[in-house]
Parts: C-alpha cells; sequence; structure tokens
C-alpha cells in the first residue's frame, strides 16, 4: 500500500517563507567567512614578520647572548645596564637633541617656505618645490657621503669660512667634541626641511581664499593671517610632520654611522647605532635587545603624546 502526502498552498507558502529566511543567514555566514578569509593571510604574514621578531627581540633582552653560543638567563640584568651606563643613556640623549634639529627647525622652516611657495605666484614654482623635496629621494648613504667632503677640514664650509676673513672659525666639524653632534643635526634638518615642507603645502593649498581675503580686508596683517588662519588649518598636517621626523630623528643609524661612526668619542652615539654596536662589535645581544625595546617604547610613547595632544587641541 503506497502512502501519499499532499501538500496544500498554505504548506507551499510556509516553505517558500522558510527558505527566504535561510537565504539570508546563508548570505551572511559565507561573508563572514570570506571576510575572515582574506584577513587570515596579512594577519599571518604581519605575525610572522612582525609580532614574531618582535618577540624574539623581547626574549633575547632577558640573557646575556654573544650571538654565537648559548645564552644565560640575566633576568632586568640588560635593561639595569642600559639605564646606568653612561654611553647608552647619552645615546638616548643625543637622540633627544637630534628631535631639535630633525622635527623642531624643519618644522618652523617648513611652515614660512609651505606659505610661501603656495600663495605665492612666481614664475617657475614647481622648480623650486621638486627642488626643497629633492633630499628625500636621495639615500641617506650618500648625503652622508657627500655632506662629510663638505664638513672635511679641507671641504667646502672650511674654504667658503677662510674666503670670508673667518679662518679663526675653521674645524673638522666631525671631529670636534663641541660641534659634531650639532653638524649631524643639521644634515637632518636639511633632509626633513623638504618632507615637512610637501606636506604642509598640500594643507596650505586646501585653505579657502576666502578666509586670508577677509582676513585682509579686516586689516590682518601677514603675521596674524599665519597665525590664525594658516597655523589652525594645517594642524593635522603638523601633527604628521611631527610624527615622521620625532621618529626619524630616534631611530637615525645610517647617517651617524657614515658621518661619524658614534665620533668622536661618544659624541655623536644614537640608540640605533649602539643597538648595532652592542650586538655585532662587542658581542653583547641581549644589551642590544634591551636598548632596542626601551627605544621602541620611546618612540611609541613620545607619539602617543603627540597625537594625543593634537586631538586635546581640535
Amino acid at each position: 500500500m503506497t502512502t501519499t502526502t499532499a501538500t496544500g498552498p498554505s504548506g507551499a507558502t510556509t516553505a517558500a517563507g522558510t527558505a527566504r529566511e535561510r537565504r539570508p543567514l546563508t548570505k551572511r555566514g559565507s561573508r563572514r567567512a570570506l571576510i575572515v578569509g582574506l584577513l587570515a593571510l596579512p594577519l599571518l604574514v604581519y605575525g610572522l614578520f612582525m609580532l614574531y621578531p618582535l618577540g624574539r627581540v623581547i626574549m633575547l633582552s632577558f640573557y646575556q647572548w654573544d650571538g654565537l653560543g648559548t645564552g644565560t638567563w640575566v633576568g632586568l640584568s640588560n635593561y639595569a645596564t642600559t639605564f646606568t651606563d653612561g654611553r647608552l643613556v647619552g645615546a638616548f640623549i643625543h637622540a633627544l637633541v637630534l628631535i631639535v634639529f630633525y622635527a623642531v627647525i624643519p618644522l618652523a622652516i617648513g611652515l614660512v617656505l609651505a606659505t610661501l611657495l603656495t600663495r605665492s605666484e612666481v614664475r617657475g614654482i614647481g622648480f623650486f618645490r621638486t627642488v626643497v623635496f629633492l633630499p628625500q629621494v636621495i639615500a641617506m648613504v650618500v648625503l652622508a657621503i657627500a655632506w662629510r667632503r663638505v664638513y672635511a677640514p679641507d671641504g667646502l664650509l672650511n674654504h667658503v669660512l677662510s674666503a670670508i676673513g673667518l679662518d679663526s672659525v675653521t674645524r673638522a666639524w666631525l671631529g670636534d667634541f663641541s660641534t659634531a653632534l650639532p653638524a649631524v643635526g643639521l644634515i637632518g634638518t636639511w633632509v626633513s626641511t623638504g618632507l615637512v615642507t610637501v606636506l604642509l603645502m598640500s594643507g596650505i593649498a586646501g585653505i579657502p581664499k576666502d578666509l586670508y581675503e577677509a582676513a585682509t580686508l579686516d586689516g590682518a596683517g601677514w603675521w596674524r593671517r599665519f597665525r590664525h588662519i594658516t597655523i589652525p588649518g594645517v594642524r593635522a598636517e603638523i601633527l604628521v610632520c611631527l610624527t615622521l621626523t620625532v621618529i626619524n630623528a630616534l631611530k637615525t643609524f645610517d647617517l651617524v654611522y657614515v658621518t661619524t661612526s658614534g665620533g668622536p668619542g661618544t659624541s655623536t652615539t644614537v640608540p640605533s647605532y649602539e643597538v648595532y654596536n652592542q650586538a655585532f662589535r662587542l658581542g653583547s645581544v641581549g644589551t642590544a635587545s634591551s636598548l632596542a625595546v626601551v627605544l621602541t617604547l620611546v618612540i611609541f610613547v613620545i607619539n602617543l603624546t603627540i597625537n594625543l595632544l593634537g586631538e586635546k587641541d581640535q
């Protein structure tokens, strides 16, 4: 005996409604799976090439290791050395001094240059913009070699000083304890000014000209327009400039390595150079790792402070 089941109109309607309810859920689940799949590979790559090396450095900072044999657990001893060794502490002080040359001075110069290059209608202004940005497209090693020749005892700077009657001022600029660090810092100023100027120019170009025209009609001079219109209008760009230049100042290595190698004495040592020096010259990988961890934290804290202060002023 065969049994048949008949489905009426109401049953068909119910089945169709259930199918429509399941389709969105199925599509939503497929979309989530697709998003997870697309994110999995970048996160895996990020973890392998960023998080794992960082974790490895943190682990090595608790060991005394020469890079060849077996490491010995020393706990926080390497961090104690980082905060008490005069050479390493001096390296951080030098890096803070370089922030003035890499960030503060270029920002002041860049604001003036960006204002002039953006608002002026001089012929060939595009050429001047290119020249200002040129140091950014040349390798730092090449720039360091060129500037080392400029600062040499028989270099261009001393020749110019002698030509204008300032022979008493001439010296080996990179070999003098009192001038080596400022000389290196001025190279950083020259390099950073182009980047800062271009970033600020993009911000100033977005400020409506009507604001300047209205301020001029109200009798505002150049300084008042600059202070009350230009600077507030490029606050976001200023934060970006400070963030980039401060990071460059704190992690600079190639410039110091090529020009002075930390000398004379230890007058131009910086944290990044000391990481290299401790790990590959002195064979103290643990101290180098602790120094790298502290440097990373300093960079993070300083830039977080810059951004929090910027958000507070907005």
